[in-house]
């Protein structure tokens, strides 16, 4: 689990998690049904494969996803969100609608819906 380095504000603690660049898109796309490396791997923002391996592994050792092998060899995986990954669903609803309305250039939720469920 990950401690808090700055205070024990539960916004540090939390940004201390979730708070890079990816970590929040890899969920976003966990929640649209993209469960396999590759198909998180092909996402919009087309995360580097080492970021998006670092990254699945730390929001398993959170407690926020898990694992679950689907062929042995070679070994493959697929992810899914834990009760405690589904919960960030509301948090990244709110960032998509303050983002659909307060940052020009977004895509609506129907566009960015359709977009991740190609």
């Amino acid at each position: 689990m990950t401690d808090c380095k700055r205070s024990r504000c539960p916004v540090a603690c939390t940004l201390d998690l979730l708070g890079d660049k990816w970590t929040l898109l890899v969920v976003r796309d966990l929640l649209f049904d993209r469960h396999t490396f590759k198909a998180l791997q092909t996402s919009p923002e087309r995360i580097p494969s080492n970021i998006l391996a670092d990254r699945l592994k730390r929001l398993e050792r959170e407690g926020i996803l898990q694992r679950k092998l689907y062929q042995d060899r070679p070994p493959r995986y697929t992810y899914h969100l834990t009760p405690k990954g589904r919960s960030l669903g509301p948090v990244l609803q709110a960032m998509l609608a303050w983002g659909s309305t307060h940052v020009p250039g977004t895509l609506n939720k129907e566009d960015i819906e359709g977009l991740l469920k190609k």
